[in-house]
């Protein structure tokens, strides 16, 4: 029983091996379909012990096996128990996990040999494992991309870290040795958070950082009443003018890169393709993000290089849309919503970092990029290559009313019916390169169905 899968990436040994070393590994392999969290990441993969949260509140414990480490060829891992919550795992029988490292057949290369010795069948853990050796190879070629662009070791001053988006950014970053200053609200628990009070933070709070990720504010899914659009302003645009007015200040960072959305362009311009040179749209998110990237306006004047990051809609499977999406496509009750004919400009999460990475980075990209990928889907396109992936049939059209229900007239129109057909023109400009330049690709991926 159990497993072997073998890969070749196209990195040096020593990185490959570093580059599991470092904190945020285990958050990047770990596949997003999966009922498991990472809850503690271990110290050392010498000796040292990770902790994976499952549903119900259990514990799988993995302690490394100090008689196997042989750096940077081999670490292993195997199913342990600390406290109650983690004897139930136990009951699968056993899980000894080997990583080997090896010269791979060129110069430069590394082979990757994955071996678990378990009770489980191979068959059921054969998704993980692709899943896993491509964002390996993935991620390596971020660093490298970055590192060839001089980017050094940077500090980066992070807001919203505990979120989607910001969980898989500061992970990533921080595998590629960078270092991460958790901005956060609550009295910081580590050396690696400040307090931040956004609508007064403390004038240090940016002392010694390179960059800023601005993610903060909070989530426009929700029912479009008075409240919810008050937050949705109030948590981004006096928190963004306050962050920018710091950044402003002498010896503050080189960049700040800030949250934006494609909200900007309107919620229906037809099949207008949209670069960030076209004019703003409308409606309240329209009107929002005006505001938001205007907020900006003190560090761009101070010379600081702002990106502010229009988002599409990220396809995420422990997120998002998709989120709520697959369970109703397990259940083959998902279809088009409406006509079907609306515009949907998507971008993979994985496609998302890189777009981040590149904007900490790369020079070249100052003032508002559109972060979708390269082919943007027609709504019951989407929903057939979903229901493909999932192998499940995409027959029951979404009606109307349906969203008008959950999120009010204003809310369907402008996030559930919106139409827009967004072009990353710029990054286009800098022949940046997508991990998932389609839409099949990215959800086989986040959906383990490749």
């Amino acid at each position: 029983m159990g497993i072997e899968y073998e890969s070749v990436v196209d990195h040096p040994l020593d990185e490959v091996f570093a580059w599991h070393t470092r904190a945020g590994a285990m958050r990047r392999l770990v596949p997003p379909w999966q009922p498991m969290k990472v809850v503690a990441e271990t110290d050392s993969l010498a000796d040292g012990q990770a902790i994976l949260g499952l549903p119900g509140g259990l514990r799988w414990i993995a302690q490394h096996d100090s008689t196997a480490y042989d750096p940077p060829y081999r670490f292993v891992d195997a199913l342990s128990s600390s406290g109650l919550r983690s004897l139930p795992p136990r009951a699968i029988g056993w899980w000894r996990h080997t990583h080997d490292f090896a010269e791979g057949p060129t110069a430069g290369t590394t082979r990757v040999h994955d071996r678990v010795d378990t009770t489980v069948p191979g068959a059921g853990l054969r998704s993980t494992f692709v899943y896993r050796h491509r964002q390996l190879a993935d991620d390596l070629a971020a660093h490298r991309d970055a590192a060839q662009a001089g980017a050094g070791s940077l500090t980066i001053a992070v807001t919203g870290a505990s979120g989607l988006v910001g969980t898989a950014l500061t992970a990533m970053l921080s595998t590629g040795g960078h270092r991460i200053i958790r901005l956060v609200r609550h009295e910081p628990a580590s050396s690696g958070e400040r307090r931040w009070n956004p609508l007064d933070p403390a004038p240090d709070l940016l002392a010694g950082v390179d960059a800023v990720v601005h993610l903060a504010g909070e989530s426009i899914s929700g029912r479009f009443n008075d409240a919810h659009r008050r937050a949705v302003r109030d948590s981004r645009i006096e928190p963004t003018r306050k962050l920018a007015e710091l950044a402003a200040r002498d010896g503050g960072p080189r960049v700040f890169v800030s949250a934006s959305a494609i909200g900007y362009y309107g919620y229906d311009r037809g099949d207008v393709q949209l670069t960030e040179d076209a004019s703003r749209g409308d409606g309240f998110l329209a009107d929002v993000v005006s505001d938001w990237e205007a907020a900006l306006a003190p560090a761009v004047d101070a010379g600081v290089r702002v990106v502010p990051v229009r988002t599409g809609i990220v396809q995420a499977a422990d997120g998002g849309t998709l989120k709520l999406l697959r369970p109703l496509f397990a259940a083959g009750l998902g279809g088009r919503l409406g006509s079907g004919k609306q515009w949907l400009s998507w971008i993979g999460i994985d496609d998302l970092l890189d777009v981040y990475y590149r904007a900490l980075y790369d020079d070249r990209l100052s003032g508002p990029v559109n972060a979708v990928a390269p082919n943007p889907v027609r709504n019951d396109e989407y929903t057939k290559v979903l229901a493909s992936v999932m192998h499940r049939p995409a027959i029951v059209p979404v009606p109307g009313f349906g969203p008008r229900l959950l999120l009010g007239a204003q809310g369907a129109r402008e996030l559930a019916e919106a139409s827009q057909r967004v072009v990353a023109a710029k990054l286009a400009s800098v022949e940046h390169r997508f991990r998932h330049p389609d839409v099949r690709g990215a959800l086989s991926h986040q959906l383990g169905h490749g």
